[in-house]
This record gives C-alpha cells, structure tokens and sequence, in this order.
C-alpha cells in the first residue's frame, strides 16, 4: 500500500507540472535529486573538522561506527559519500556518549536546542488559571504583533518575470488564536486563503527587477492563548467510531500516516492491556520522548515516510517525531492530526510543529510531543503530561494539518511538500528552493 500511495503522489506531482511556462520540461526525479545534493552537502573532511573540536583524535572506526548507527547522517550520491549538512552538530544530539563529550566541554546542559525557562514562566499560570476557571481551557493571552519578510536573492528571476509569492498568516479558525487584523502588506494586490484551508496564507506577486532582491512583507497582529486540559482517565467517554471526525482521523493517509507492519506492531505493544484513550496515548508520548533525541532535520519532501525515517534513525524533528505520535496513535484508535506554525517565545522564535488528538466528550487537546515531559517546570510532578491536553502561549498557528493545496493552487511542487511555514515562491520556469531565497520575522510583544 505505501508503494502505490507514494506513485499516486508522485504522479499527481508530475502532472501539476506539465503544462505552460516552461512547466514541461520539469522533471521531480531532478529536483528531489537536487533536494539531497543541497541538504547532503558536506565532505567527510568538513564533517571531521567539527568533530575534532570536540574529539581530537576521533577514528575511521568510530566514524563508521556513528553512520551505522544513524547518528552520522550520509548518503552516496553521484558516487560520492556526502554528508548532511547538520551531520556534525547532530552527532552531539543523537550519541549519548557524544553529547555528555560535549556537555563536559562546553559545561552546559540542554534538554532541547534554544530553550530559555524565561520563556516557560507562564505554564504554571495557565494550569492555575484554569483550576480557578471551571470549565475555560484557555488562559495567559499574549498579544504579537509580526512583520515578515520574505526576500528572493537578486536575479534568481530573469528581468520582467513574474513572482508568485505564498507567506504564512495566522488562523481564524482556532479557538486559541483570537482578534486576527492584518496591519499592511508590500503589494497592492494580494489574496487571504479560505479560513478553512489547511495552509493559511496570503498570496500576492511581484515582478523581478535585474540586479535587485525582491521583496514581499505582510504585518498582522493577533492574540494567541495558551491552553491546559487537566485530563483523567475516568473523564475519557468511549468514542463514538461511526462520527466523521474518528471515521476521518484514524485513518492512514499518504505519504507519512501509514500503518505499516512495523507501526502496527509497535502500537499494539505499546497499547497493551488498556482501552482508555488517555493511558493508551500517554504510553505513546512518553515512548517517543525517552528514545528519540532532538535533531536538525533535513527537508521533509525527501523522506518518503517520516514515522518510519524517525523509527529507523532513531531521532528526529518536531515535526518529525509528532507524525510518528499522530501515527502511532491513529493505528490506536485515538483521532489524531497535524497542526503547526511557529513558536515565537521571547528569546527564540522557529519553525514549530506540534499534533492535536480527539478525546470524546471532551474535544480537540493540543500536544507537543518535541516538548515532551517538562522536567524545566518547578513541579513536574504535577505537569508532567501538560503538554499532551496542554501548550504555552507563545505560538503562531498556520496549517491545521500536513500536504494540502495552497491558495491559489501552486504550479510546481513546494520546496516544503508537508509543511507550510517559511512560504513558497515560484515563477513560471519553476519553483524557487530555499536557497534561492530567505525569510525573517520581527515579533513584539505587547
């Protein structure tokens, strides 16, 4: 079933692309090639370079010992071995021995990359808040203010061509994401998304002047809260399995909710004994947190299943390790999906994703699986589930699941098929990839 889901999308890709503008000449073969060759970059020389700061008199042996581990990430490509272009700092995230090395070295300890607990302050005061409330799951409203940018490099666009340009805008259509009002945008003319797109953008186009960067900007303001479900067992109703949301919801979906051999078997282990949804997905947080460190990823619309590259590498991503969540708990009959944007907290702001699962009688609970169990908290005892029923303030939603249609439709593929946060751009002789162009994001608070 994997094999014919991933041609079906292969297919629908090729034919999005064969017609005008140049289309016909594109071929996905050449650019999921190019992909790899732009993330699989390095040497194995550059790679011992950045080791060495750490281990001096690092082996052939050990180096081959890490690339069979997975910790070492590299592929042959053109009949040369590359190495991915994070391979090094990732080694220190992925080896235990490796990290300790550096922790030792460096006399610091993080339990995830950019963490500030300045930024965590207001967890404590969401589940206050909601034990007061009687019923409000949301509390701690933060208001932001955005301005972002994003910039193609000069002449990546011949003279007098058209650019199609798709950035990230917040969504109407969650609970927690209030009082949405776009502030201005760089071109006269451009166009919101549908609320109930997944991806929400605003779309708008700009013709490309020779020697000059092109520029699109959009600034909006919302309020976004956070949001803390202090969930029981006993409070779980047994699903209703004819309703549309667990019909929907449990089930797989190409390319990278697939419930293959291996997924299946590891659901049922991990399931084993309970029919309570909340333990069954508890298991499956917990699970992921203790065996899957965090690590750079390399770009989503390489890797055929996600859930499967996690389990074989044994790291992963944000969004990484929250589809193999959302996987593992759809193979459970517990309704699951994608949902991400950006976590924007005071002292680091990045790409974020995070999943959403169904309880009946209760709803839709956010849970941020790459956050795992809070040990920064003061009582972790007490949070130490909240961010499965739980997430803190400090976020930016966008898409409301994975791998949709953007608004208006795109004629190429995305430079990121799954995910939509740092936006697309493409002109009609193709799709401008990643390095072709940047993004930046000025946040205020108030």
């Amino acid at each position: 079933m994997r094999k014919l889901l991933g041609a079906i999308l292969l297919l629908v890709i090729v034919c999005a692309c064969s017609s005008k503008g140049g289309a016909g000449s594109y071929s996905w073969n050449k650019d999921y090639h190019q992909r790899l060759l732009t993330d699989f970059c390095l040497t194995k020389s550059q790679v011992k370079d950045y080791i060495k700061k750490y281990i001096p008199d690092v082996t052939e042996e050990q180096m081959q010992s890490w690339e069979k581990s997975g910790a070492l990430e590299c592929m042959t490509l053109d009949g040369e071995k590359r190495y991915f272009r994070n391979a090094g700092p990732n080694l220190f995230r992925i080896d235990s021995t490796c990290q300790h090395i550096k922790a030792e070295k460096e006399k610091q300890y993080q339990s995830l990359e950019g963490w500030h607990l300045d930024d965590y302050k207001n967890i404590p005061g969401i589940m206050a808040s909601v034990n007061q409330s009687h019923g409000n799951y949301l509390a701690e409203p933060k208001h932001i203010t955005i301005t972002y940018t994003l910039t193609v490099n000069a002449d990546a666009v011949p003279n007098g061509k058209l650019i199609r340009c798709w950035l990230p805008y917040p969504r109407t259509d969650i609970a927690r994401q209030k009082n949405v009002r776009l502030i201005s945008v760089s071109e006269p003319k451009f166009m919101l998304s549908p609320p109930d797109s997944i991806h929400s953008t605003l779309y708008m186009e700009k013709y490309a002047s020779k020697g000059k960067p092109t520029v699109f900007q959009e600034k909006f303001e919302y309020t976004i809260y956070g949001e803390w479900h202090p969930l029981k067992p006993e409070d779980i109703q047994p699903y209703d399995t004819a309703s549309t949301i667990y019909q929907k919801y449990t089930s797989q979906r190409a390319t990278h909710i697939i419930f293959t051999p291996q997924i299946r078997q590891l659901a049922a282990n991990l399931t084993k004994g309970t029919n309570n949804p909340l333990i069954k997905a508890q298991r499956i947080y917990r699970w992921i947190n203790d065996r899957f460190p965090w690590a750079s990823a390399r770009e989503y619309s390489t890797i055929p299943n996600i859930p499967e590259y996690v389990l074989a590498n044994k790291h992963g991503d944000c969004g990484q390790v929250s589809l193999l969540f959302i996987t593992l708990c759809r193979a459970s009959g517990i309704p699951a999906h994608f949902q991400s944007g950006f976590m924007i907290h005071p002292h680091e702001n990045n790409l974020h994703d995070w999943a959403e699962i169904y309880f009946q009688g209760i709803g839709w609970v956010p849970v941020d699986q790459s956050f795992g169990i809070p040990t920064f908290l003061p009582d972790n005892k007490v949070a130490e589930f909240f961010f499965l029923g739980g997430i803190d303030s400090y976020r930016l939603i966008v898409n409301n699941d994975y791998s949709g249609a953007l608004s208006p439709a795109k004629k190429y593929p995305r430079s990121e098929t799954v995910d939509f946060q740092r936006g697309e751009v493409e002109w009609s002789g193709g799709n401008l990839y990643f390095p072709q162009w940047d993004y930046h994001m000025d946040v205020d608070y108030h």
